[in-house]
């Protein structure tokens, strides 16, 4: 994506328009009556390779249905989940087709009836995605699919690593710590995060979670949102710990994650920050906040987020989530042509090859050629179980209460303990 999955200061309302076809307005058009039909379609691909892909696909779309015009709009990922799609679609004027991130937050779309169900029209394309459509399906109904499915690790540059004297990657949260201290000493900034947006340091919080918490109560807690056991607390209290040892970028509370070279992704590409705990798309984002636009090359490297002491979470277990598309209840027909186009194995090994993502499709496996992204894919298919992103799995309430405690945390404030306080009186609303 995505996830997910991930999600901060608002830019301009519409970010960056690509425009496929003179159209006006925000919403689709459907013109029917003289056989053509404008779609309209949001995602966050804002820089390439994302950007130009999805317009090649919709080119491609439109040559092999000529009576499809399709106007983008790609926004920053920030703005998007946060401020423009939820107006558009509490509005009655949404876009036909947009990014989706599922979970949590489709339920509550579904619920509102602002998504559209697809169930009888992709089985063809359930049967290739597999497991991995899950977290676009609500009580049994398809309401989107995914286009890529990844986990979060750490990203790091292999190049300072050497330079520390550090010979291989961290297995434990003691081996981080103790990578952090000679990343420090070589006069290096250990970790990159931008605290600004909230959920890069909440992400922090899941990975304790996971690594303390069993599978089985992980997944109960996405159910029914009860937190009572103690590793949810622990969770909070062994974050605590690692933050005293002060592994971040200076002024972290005000760095944002993925917008512009002094972001924490921004960091990282440009050599300023050793390394930073993202998911699947941060190579992308990456490659396109340098000069070169070519990120880190061969630099780059990632590794899994270490083990806890004295945690109950399964090692294999990982964080991630996905990203996909739904189409909206005021949708024409051929926005649900456009979606299944996009999940084809051919459109998927192209997006694949372009490295932004892992592919959902079976059969576009071979379009992973990048050695990272060939990881992260055998970290996915490896895994015990993939927990979809906490503030996703757990909806808007409680995933905004848990972003806004570990955020106090990340500034001096607040415990693990309070974190799961608050986490529960979002759940009782």
């Amino acid at each position: 994506m995505a996830k997910k999955r991930r999600i901060g200061a608002v830019l301009a309302l519409f970010a960056t328009t690509v425009l496929l076809a003179a159209c006006g307005g925000t919403g689709g058009t459907d013109n029917s009556s003289n056989g053509n039909v404008t779609i309209t379609w949001w995602h966050n691909g804002t820089a390439d390779p994302l950007l130009g892909y999805w317009k090649k696909v919709a080119d491609d779309f439109t040559k092999a249905h000529p009576n499809v015009k399709i106007q983008i709009s790609a926004v920053q990922n920030e703005e998007l989940q946060k401020t423009k799609l939820p107006a558009a679609l509490q509005g009655n004027d949404p876009p036909d087709l947009f990014q989706q991130w599922g979970g949590g937050e489709l339920a509550d779309q579904v619920a509102a009836g602002k998504v559209m169900d697809i169930s009888d029209k992709v089985s063809s394309e359930l049967s290739l995605i597999g497991g991995s459509a899950a977290g676009w399906q609500v009580d049994g109904k398809t309401y989107g699919l995914p286009f890529s499915m990844g986990v979060e690790g750490f990203w790091y540059n292999k190049a300072q690593f050497t330079q520390a004297g550090i010979t291989e990657t961290p297995k434990t949260i003691a081996d981080l710590t103790a990578d952090v201290q000679k990343l420090k000493t070589a006069g290096l900034v250990p970790i990159a995060v931008g605290a600004k947006d909230k959920w890069p340091a909440a992400h922090y919080w899941y990975q304790f979670a996971l690594r303390n918490c069993t599978n089985k109560v992980m997944q109960q807690a996405s159910v029914d949102k009860k937190f009572t056991n103690a590793c949810f607390t622990k969770a909070g209290n062994d974050l605590q710990t690692f933050l005293s040892t002060k592994p971040f970028n200076e002024g972290f509370l005000a760095t944002p994650a993925q917008q512009g070279a002094t972001s924490s992704a921004g960091l990282v590409a440009n050599g300023k920050a050793s390394m930073e705990l993202m998911g699947h798309w941060d190579p992308a984002v990456m490659a396109g906040l340098t000069e070169d636009k070519k990120g880190l090359g061969d630099n780059l490297g990632w590794f899994a987020f270490p083990t806890v002491a004295g945690g109950n979470g399964d090692p294999k277990a990982a964080l991630g989530g996905g990203d996909g598309f739904s189409c909206s209840y005021k949708a024409p027909p051929q926005c649900v042509d456009l979606l299944k186009y996009i999940s084809s194995p051919e459109v998927q090994k192209g997006f694949a090859a372009t490295g932004a993502g892992l592919p959902v499709t079976k059969g576009a496996e071979s379009g992973v050629t990048d050695p990272n992204m060939k990881a992260l894919l055998d970290s996915r298919n490896s895994a015990s179980y993939v927990q979809l992103w906490l503030d996703v799995a757990y909806g808007n309430n409680v995933g905004g209460a848990l972003n806004d405690g570990v955020s106090n945390l990340f500034a001096g404030h607040g415990s693990g303990k309070e974190i799961v306080d608050a986490m529960t009186t979002a759940a009782s609303q």
